[in-house]
């Protein structure tokens, strides 16, 4: 933990810790992500010295998430991707096509 941290960001970063550990990452790796999660929080309350944008612009806090983003899944291809399949296979008209008729004319 960073110099100066509170006690209570203490308690959070071996939390955290301890929950990524049981779920079957490494130390190493519950470590650093107890860190940035600590860290996100504490640039979050102005407790830091520097803040990234990022940091403070996010709508929800690390723990209010909850992993909202993790494992969501793929969603699928982008539309660049779709496109320059569509390329490949030469269909017509795939320059005015939209994500969901690229998908369709590629059969997807």
């Amino acid at each position: 933990m960073p110099q100066g941290s509170s006690a209570k960001r203490e308690r959070q970063y071996e939390h955290v810790k301890e929950s990524v550990e049981k779920r079957g990452a490494s130390t190493k790796r519950a470590e650093e992500i107890a860190a940035r999660t600590v860290n996100k929080e504490r640039a979050r309350s102005g407790e830091s010295k520097t803040v990234s944008r990022v940091s403070t612009q996010d709508t929800k806090s690390a723990s209010q998430r909850g992993g909202e983003r993790s494992h969501s899944g793929a969603r699928g291809p982008t539309r660049d991707q779709l496109y320059a399949e569509a390329q490949r296979r030469n269909i017509d008209g795939r320059s005015s096509m939209n994500k969901r008729e690229l998908a369709e004319a590629l059969g997807r």
